[in-house]
């Protein structure tokens, strides 16, 4: 049995969860978020804890336990603290600017970048770090590669669109790489 699987989910104060057909709804006080839930588990609510059964023991069923689980988890925390992921836009005469709900980005390119966040996700932008936040933390991941995926952070001097505290191994140049930079007369 799974480790994670076998261990109560405790519901944080002000949220709620549900079964609704083949779906699970977490409510709570910034939003709701819905899961599928897999056809070989049942949710069983006792209070304040939810366990998480297995109708059959196949394969199936036993690799899924621990990853609903671990969803249903993160679906309580989104919905009381929320998801946030910080992105870093780096280089000469990039940045953004938000107009209304819009997130316009101006990487360099022949024309700006226009960018409307799905619904459930908030972007918040200032110095040129934009915030992506959400209750979902799936949908708040995918939102910001989605937004590095402008420019990613190029090789040789770091320029482009990075999350917060990346680490990046920039490459030397040319000159540096055939050694003609050090013993240059």
């Amino acid at each position: 049995m799974s480790k994670i699987g076998r261990k109560p989910i405790i519901l944080k104060e002000g949220t709620s969860i549900s079964e609704e057909g083949s779906r699970v709804v977490v409510r709570g006080p910034k939003g709701e978020v819905t899961l599928a839930l897999p056809e070989n588990l049942k949710l069983e609510v006792e209070g304040k804890k939810v366990f998480v059964k297995r109708l059959r023991e196949d394969k199936k069923a036993r690799s899924v336990h621990g990853t609903f689980c671990r969803l249903i988890t993160n679906a309580i925390w989104g919905t009381t603290s929320g998801f946030e992921k910080t992105l870093e836009i780096v280089g000469t005469g990039f940045r953004g600017q938000m107009e209304g709900e819009t997130l316009v980005l101006t990487l360099g390119f022949s024309h700006p970048i226009r960018f409307t966040p799905p619904p459930g996700i908030k972007l918040e932008l200032s110095e040129n770090k934009v915030r992506v936040l959400g209750v979902d933390k799936e949908k708040v991941g995918l939102v910001a590669d989605k937004i590095r995926k402008f420019n990613p952070p190029e090789p040789y001097k770091g320029k482009g669109i990075r999350m917060l505290g990346e680490k990046l191994r920039l490459k030397p140049g040319k000159a540096i790489a055939k050694g003609a930079a050090i013993g240059a007369k």
